[in-house]
């Protein structure tokens, strides 16, 4: 679910703010961009400092591939994110972010990039985790009793 919505009341387009959702097994990741100074924060920490060095490419790859084709010094990116794993929410943040920067940019090319690079970028990964089954809830979805021959 996405909007694009004025930010003035009278319907003036004077600055677009774009709110895109992406998903990743149980980790939701919410972005919001709008004009700005090139500021990147997820869940109020800046984008330079969050997580580890591994992750923190990973989303940084998103945008090497965006800024061919939009000026990311001018955006302001506030992504809020919560559950799941730290591998999951990372997915989700690159999921939402792809989905929103192409909204944001209405650029075909830049969707045709992000496509060709990995369609699971904007489409999601449909992936869950196998729910775990009767009598062994702890242990794991296909967890059998040790069976002991001596």
């Amino acid at each position: 679910m996405s909007y694009v919505k004025p930010l003035e009341a009278n319907g003036n387009m004077a600055g677009k703010i774009v709110h895109v959702s992406g998903k990743r097994k149980t980790a939701v990741a919410r972005v919001t961009i709008k004009e700005g100074n090139g500021m990147i924060r997820i869940n109020t920490i800046p984008l330079e400092i969050y997580g580890d060095e591994m992750y923190r490419k990973r989303i940084e790859e998103i945008l090497m591939i965006a800024s061919d084709h939009i000026d990311l010094n001018k955006l302001n990116i506030s992504i809020n994110v919560k559950g799941g794993g730290f591998s999951g929410q990372i997915d989700a943040i690159r999921n939402a972010l792809a989905k929103g920067l192409v909204e944001y940019s209405e650029n075909d090319k830049l969707l045709e990039a992000f496509l060709n690079y990995d369609r699971v970028v904007i489409a999601g990964d449909h992936r869950l985790t196998e729910p775990h089954k009767p009598s062994q809830s702890s242990k794991g979805p296909r967890h059998k009793r040790q069976k002991s021959y001596r």
